[in-house]
């Protein structure tokens, strides 16, 4: 019954159009999406005590969590008198709020009132949320009121929630009788079924630590698909999706969580064949119209990684199609001099790579598209493909010679990008990862970067990826460790239990959102650390 919803909706939406690329395929991917969707793993998490939220200038974002109760004073006597208590379960956690109530005294001759508010991180348990001025709904704030009209009464929130910490306040009810709390819990889900080996004895603690982040991290954004952040904004993004895969291989090991949410945007990528830079499940899978050009790019590369993984070459061979149609994007923007028409994509296309306002994303740009038809075509070389794609060996080459040509700056040493020929790591990591920049000359660029003025830093660890990614592709291992730890060992030494969707080390209420209570802090892209301690276990591990 589900897939026959499923089919019609996509035909609704898809016989409006004049012709669908993929007409005769999206039926059969959303069923192979639809077989592989997980089952999750469901286990009961309860509090592990009571804390107060300090203000401390050196906390992060100037609150700290304090202990002060045992969870059993949460159980004992009159609520009323504890209104506004912050229960903290010890650990991230995603899934269904329950709570239980008992009459201690009286009838009760009206409704008890409860607000529930509901945070990742001290600040956001404390913080007002109104009134709010971010640029994203106001309703992806995690606070709830419940009203129990009998008692006693066990009350599970419909909204799945993600949270560590839960302020509970009592908003009214009969004054000729009382309650208190019985129980609380969480059914956490996840699509997590193993547990990835320890790293061996005498691994750095601070390592260690981080690791284990981005496990829980992970972990708890691997739901039925790879979430981009359980809190906000629960979808499938491309970009998650890529760096969510890599650090999954090398731990949890859930390939199917990896081939099910592949299927499911080529299933939902638009009718030019173009694939929508996020996509929903429910309550019917359906896509969100924004193509990312960065994005699209890099779901060939998910493929092609997917695919050496697992040896799954049915599946691979089954998604040619959308991974060639993928390829088509950057062509219509090449010029006469083998540079790119960015001032064009940049009006006609999303082009994200970061968070960081002011980035110029020229030589960014250029630099994917390179990656990409790279890896796109080693894709189809282990496939049998070449013939299909035998244009990329020759665009490769000249896009790269007009990158070296037009953007680096053999004076500086730098990748330079836009008219004002910004300096940025986000062009430096792209040009690396390309190859249009040699490990010699991509090694001098980041070491001149430390002593160039005005250079633009990364705004989110999804950036910091790559900027880490081009440091090891250059020899520069130290560097990658002491960047690793520096970055993300910050979020730890704040007290993150997952790592966060923003993080500037110099700025602790930096939002993309015009408001730090809405951004998430346990996200997909920032889960990373797991994919390079792991991979490279003699730069991190030693």
């Amino acid at each position: 019954m589900r897939l026959l919803l499923l089919f019609s909706s996509l035909f609704i939406t898809y016989s409006l159009t004049a012709q669908d690329f993929y007409k005769e395929q999206r039926a059969r991917w959303l069923q192979m999406a639809e077989q592989t969707t997980p089952v999750l793993t469901e286990t009961i998490r309860k509090p592990k005590g009571i804390v107060s939220m300090v203000k401390d200038a050196a906390a992060y974002q100037g609150w700290k969590a304090v202990p002060i109760h045992p969870i059993d004073s949460l159980y004992t006597g009159s609520f009323k008198k504890k209104s506004g208590i912050i229960v903290d379960f010890g650990e991230h956690l995603t899934g269904h709020f329950s709570f239980s109530l008992e009459d201690i005294r009286g009838v009760a001759d009206a409704p008890l009132r409860f607000k529930f508010t509901f945070a990742e991180v001290p600040a956001e348990a404390v913080t007002p949320f109104d009134p709010y001025e971010g640029a994203l709904s106001r309703a992806w704030l995690q606070d709830e009121i419940i009203t129990v009209t009998e008692v006693p009464a066990t009350i599970t929130i419909p909204r799945r929630l993600a949270f560590r910490y839960v302020k509970i306040e009592w908003l009214g009810g009969s004054r000729y009788s009382d309650f208190r709390f019985s129980a609380i819990g969480v059914k956490a889900t996840t699509s997590v079924k193993s547990i990835p080996a320890a790293l061996p004895a005498g691994t750095d603690s601070l390592i260690a630590k981080i690791d284990q982040v981005g496990l829980t991290t992970l972990k708890e954004c691997m739901q039925t698909v790879y979430e981009d952040g359980p809190k906000r904004d629960r979808r499938l993004w491309i970009g998650d999706l890529y760096l969510e895969a890599l650090a999954n291989t090398y731990s949890f090991k859930n390939h199917d969580l990896t081939k099910h949410s592949l299927y499911l945007l080529a299933a939902l990528a638009n009718e030019k064949g173009y694939l929508n830079g996020n996509v929903f499940e429910r309550p019917t899978p359906h896509a969100q119209a924004n193509v990312l050009f960065d994005y699209a790019l890099l779901y060939n590369v998910a493929v092609k990684d997917y695919f050496i993984a697992t040896g799954d070459k049915a599946t691979a061979m089954d998604l040619w199609e959308v991974v060639k149609k993928q390829t088509e994007i950057p062509k219509a923007y090449l010029q006469a001099d083998g540079m790119l028409d960015y001032a064009r994509a940049g009006k006609e296309w999303w082009l994200f790579f970061d968070w960081r306002e002011g980035l110029d994303k020229q030589a960014a740009l250029h630099g994917v598209v390179i990656y990409a038809y790279q890896q796109t075509y080693e894709l189809a070389r282990l496939l049998g493909k070449e013939k299909e794609v035998a244009d990329l060996p020759a665009l490769i080459t000249s896009l790269s010679n007009a990158a070296k040509k037009n953007l680096y700056d053999r004076k500086t040493k730098v990748v330079v990008s836009g008219k004002d020929k910004q300096v940025s790591y986000a062009s430096q990591a792209w040009m690396i990862l390309s190859g249009v920049l040699n490990a010699k000359e991509g090694a001098a660029a980041l070491q001149a970067l430390t002593t160039t003025s005005e250079v633009v830093y990364p705004g989110a660890p999804y950036l910091y990826h790559y900027v880490i990614e081009a440091m090891i592709k250059c020899g520069m291992q130290k560097e990658a460790r002491e960047l690793l730890t520096s970055y993300w060992g910050g979020m730890v030494s704040k007290g993150a239990d997952t790592f966060w969707e923003v993080y500037d080390p110099k700025n602790d209420f930096l939002s993309p959102y015009n408001s730090y209570v809405v951004n998430s802090y346990c996200h997909a892209w920032s889960c990373t650390p797991v994919y390079f301690i792991r991979k490279y276990p003699e730069v991190f591990q030693k």
